[in-house]
């Protein structure tokens, strides 16, 4: 069950696809037109037989002749969609602590929105790959809450779902009251604890209960009592927590909306979800922010990488 725009394409033939190719990126001048639609129908792992067929054939590195091929935004996207899906977010999480300054708005998404399973392997995948253990990474670059935060996330031990019990939901909504709206200055860490290892359906109930107590959201109450990364971290979780379709609509939106379009986040997004939940991401973005994700593309990109990220994104929602 999958609520991706992009599938296995059938019938599939890797090495028509790595013919095609070499042929498109052959000589002078390059024809992206073919690049970007086999790289966009495909899905990774059939991504992956065409760049191992592209070797055999030809004793060249498909992603290597891509990245000399290609330039600027749509250079970044087809490199990112030949990453192999099991190394997209260790990657991601390794250049985000790389050098100077944290990109912390990277962190905070793929550890807020990723499942406990994706989590772990990630740390897996992270240490084979590059020989360092990604916790100890993100320690380093980070501090205070925030840093504590990341870290509860990182040990993948949310509660799996089950059934709720109720008492507990009183009491963990009272603790969150008491630390956010009732205290002077807010007790971070029971934040910290509750949003970071309760199930995703004992917390819903949380969140519920919160706003019969308290008359709030607890997204207000995050809003008004923390600052900085932590916020965007705790805000993040408590989104996640409710839909990670609409929380990605709301990235993806956010992404495009006014002047400037922050790319990175935007490749990221439908490189990633693209064989997951886009569908869903679709359907949350037109109801919450009454926007097509295929007009917003449309409307904010041009020439190559529009036509790669309008394919991946799918038909339109209007």
């Amino acid at each position: 069950y999958t609520r991706g725009t992009v599938t296995a394409f059938s019938p599939f033939d890797a090495r028509a696809d790595a013919e095609a190719l070499r042929k498109a990126m052959k000589g002078l001048g390059t024809d992206e037109e073919t690049v970007l639609k086999i790289l966009t129908s495909r899905n990774n792992a059939q991504r992956q037989e065409i760049a191992s067929a592209f070797k055999t054939l030809f004793g060249r590195d498909l992603v290597d002749d891509l990245k000399s091929e290609l330039t600027g935004k749509f250079e970044t996207l087809m490199v990112s969609l030949m990453r192999p899906t099991y190394i997209f977010d260790a990657h991601a999480l390794k250049h985000a602590i790389k050098g100077a300054g944290t990109n912390e708005k990277v962190l905070t998404e793929i550890l807020a929105s990723r499942t406990p399973e994706e989590i772990q392997n990630i740390k897996q995948v992270y240490l084979q790959e590059y020989e360092a253990n990604l916790e100890d990474k993100i320690t380093g670059e980070t501090s205070g809450y925030f840093q504590r935060m990341l870290v509860v996330l990182l040990q993948a031990n949310r509660d799996p779902d089950g059934r709720v019990d109720d008492g507990l939901v009183e009491q963990d909504a009272q603790v969150l009251f008491r630390a956010g709206e009732l205290k002077w200055g807010t007790d971070e860490e029971k934040f910290i604890t509750i949003l970071g290892t309760r199930s995703v359906s004992h917390l819903r109930r949380v969140f519920d209960k919160y706003m019969t107590i308290s008359g709030f959201q607890i997204e207000e109450t995050i809003d008004r009592e923390t600052s900085g990364d932590l916020e965007k971290l705790l805000l993040a979780v408590v989104k996640c927590i409710r839909s990670v379709p609409a929380y990605f609509a709301e990235t993806l939106y956010y992404s495009m909306k006014g002047a400037g379009t922050d790319d990175d986040t935007l490749i990221r997004v439908m490189v990633s979800r693209s064989e997951i939940d886009l569908l869903d991401i679709r359907k949350e973005l037109r109801m919450n922010f009454a926007k097509s994700l295929h007009q917003m593309i449309q409307k904010d990109t041009s020439g190559d990488y529009r036509k790669a990220l309008l394919l991946l994104c799918g038909g339109d929602d209007e």
